[in-house]
Order: C-alpha cells, then structure tokens, then sequence
C-alpha cells in the first residue's frame, strides 16, 4: 500500500458508520469489525478504570490512537495517558502521548490482542501494555518495546494469573485482579 492508500482507508474508517453495537478499527491495512463485548469484559474494563487514581492518569475508553508509520489506528478498550499532555479535542490521540494500553481479550479477539496489536502497539512506542485474558485467566504485562513495523515488539513479558496484584511501574500503581471474570466453557488458546 502506498501513503495515499493508507491515509485513504484511515479517511474511510473516519466516515464509515458501523452498525450500532460493533466496534471498527484499522489493523495493519485492514478493517477489523468486532460485535458489542460480553458482561465478563465490561465488567474487566470497569474494575480496571475505577483502580486507575484520575488525580494522575486519565483512563480513556473508546479512544482512537494514532501510530506514526503504522497503516493502524486502533481502539484500545482502555487507553492511558496523563491530563496535562492530552490535546484539547481530536479523536486521535498521537502513541506518544500514551503511558498505557489495555485490551481485554474476547472469545474471536485473541489473535489481534496477541499478536497483531502487540507489534503495533510496540511500533508507537507505547510504554506498557496490558493484555486482560478471561479465557485463560491471567494478565499479560509487556513493556519495553522495540523496534519497527511488523518487526516491533516488547522486550519485557510478565505473565500474572488472575487474582494476584500486576505491577503498572509506569503508571504507579498495583491493579488488583481479584474481581476479574473468565469466560465459562470456552476452549483455552495457546497464547502468549
């Protein structure tokens, strides 16, 4: 894809109205379509928000970030970032404003929050992400990322199960897991 392609499909996504209860975001090129989250994840996003001090972090849902170089604005289910660097309005918010992403893994999003937005993430520099995972019952903690496009990727993996404290260091705070849900009767997957 050339510039102008990529910059076409990010205007396309801009003006496209999905229906109501499905979430679109641009993944590497491509437009990637997700029905409404269940309870479990919802519930995931809240328990998480309300842990997150507003005095310091500002904890953003359905926020559009946007990757210098990458052919992705994706929606983190949360984004983290501190008042004082927010712009004034926009609904791109520039990777190198973010301390933090966090993404709650659902039964058909497994690959994207893996693998796919793992390396994007990586590519936009962002300092921590976290991946929530109600199938398997744990957090997955990544942090110093490196490198470029497909090729970018966190340097640093803590995997935490579910009902223990994670360590945020760059948001300085302890999450505390103890009320997040898991997925009944869903087959386990092989990631991380």
């Amino acid at each position: 894809m050339t510039l102008v392609d990529e910059r076409g499909m990010a205007d396309y996504l801009d003006k496209f109205e999905p229906p109501e209860g499905v979430k679109a975001e641009l993944l590497r090129g491509v437009i990637v379509m997700m029905a409404s989250p269940d309870l479990v994840h919802n519930l995931i996003v809240l328990h998480t928000q309300r842990q997150i001090p507003m005095d310091r972090w500002y904890p953003l849902q359905t926020q559009d970030v946007d990757i210098v170089g990458e052919q992705s604005v994706p929606i983190p289910d949360l984004v983290v970032a501190a008042p004082d660097v927010l712009p004034a309005s926009g609904h791109l918010l520039p990777s190198e404003l973010v301390t933090a992403v966090v993404e709650v893994v659902s039964k058909y999003s497994v690959h994207q929050d893996y693998v796919v937005k793992r390396s994007i993430y990586a590519a936009g520099k962002i300092p921590t992400y976290l991946i929530l995972d109600p199938i398997m019952a744990h957090c997955v903690l990544l942090t110093k990322p490196a490198g470029q496009g497909e090729d970018a990727d966190y340097l640093s993996q803590e995997i935490i199960k579910f009902g223990n404290s994670v360590l945020l260091e760059a948001l300085g705070l302890e999450l505390d897991t103890t009320e997040f849900g898991t997925f009944p009767n869903v087959r386990p997957h092989r990631y991380p």
